[in-house]
């Protein structure tokens, strides 16, 4: 069913993603099709073996890098090699959409690839589907642990994000708006450490207390002011948002909006979190 008075191509053909699928046609040629099925799984797939690869990195090497490993419950464990899976991931998809907002021209209004919102590329659909196959692994360990890795919201946040991730995979379309929010993975690795150094013993220490200070002003800009720019964009795009796919169009609405609530929700924790550490120190 298509939304009233929003303009969409039909349920088999998806307007163009320029310049991914000229990219593609110029590379393949008449195998451009089956190229981009294979770009799509790959992606995904490497994914899930990368979060793989580094979980047993982390098992392996963790008990000899890190003596408090030892003494952590078999959860915590589990816990500890999952966050660096977590981390991992998100040091590249942070530098994927760094480089693709403000290194590369392909989501500039001055490039020459027509509408922003129908922009993608190769790098980009890689990128997009690498992170799908990290939210793939790291739901199916919540769901497997739960509720230790996470409760519902963390099962909520994974689900909107896998869905919207493929749906912008498979069209090619909106990937400024999907980098904009993964650009905010850049305050993941701050967050394991925190997990890292209470799990340590290391909760009074005063480089818990610098971490703590830098994640609240890194989630400040990163998933608050960040999200916002986001808004602002798609507010000024919206002719051109309008014209996606039924489905693209709802969880272009849905995603980002579910995510930043859920952002300023933990922003509020965070910054509490913040004060309690630092009346801890003033009254030690």
């Amino acid at each position: 069913m298509i939304l009233p008075g929003f303009t969409s191509p039909n349920s088999t053909t998806l307007r163009r993603a320029v310049p991914f699928h000229d990219d593609m046609d110029n590379l393949l040629g008449k195998w451009s099709t089956s190229g981009e099925l294979a770009l799509w799984f790959g992606s995904v797939l490497s994914g899930i073996v990368f979060c793989k690869l580094v979980y047993e990195i982390s098992k392996g090497l963790s008990p000899a890098t890190f003596p408090g490993y030892n003494k952590l419950k078999k959860t915590e464990k589990v816990e500890w090699n999952n966050r660096a899976f977590s981390t991992a991931h998100a040091l590249v998809s942070s530098a994927i959409a760094f480089y693709l907002l403000y290194i590369s021209d392909i989501f500039q209004d001055s490039a020459p690839y027509g509408p922003v919102v129908f922009r993608s590329s190769i790098l980009s659909q890689f990128g997009l589907g690498f992170s799908c196959g990290y939210f793939m692994a790291d739901m199916g360990m919540i769901v497997s642990f739960y509720p230790i890795l996470g409760g519902y919201e963390f099962l909520l946040h994974h689900l909107v994000s896998m869905i919207s991730l493929l749906l912008a995979v498979h069209s090619g379309h909106a990937h400024l708006y999907l980098y904009i929010v993964l650009l905010s993975e850049c305050t993941t690795p701050f967050i394991n450490l925190r997990w890292y150094l209470t799990v340590l013993g290391l909760k009074n220490s005063d480089t818990y207390m610098y971490n703590a200070s830098f994640t609240a002003f890194l989630w400040l800009v990163a998933r608050v002011i960040n999200f916002v720019y986001c808004f602002h964009h798609m507010y000024l795009h919206f002719d051109q948002v309008r014209q996606l796919h039924t489905a693209g169009f709802v969880f272009l609405l849905l995603a980002p909006t579910s995510l930043g609530l859920m952002n300023f929700f933990w922003f509020y924790k965070i910054v509490n979190g913040v004060l309690r550490t630092l009346n801890r120190k003033h009254a030690a």
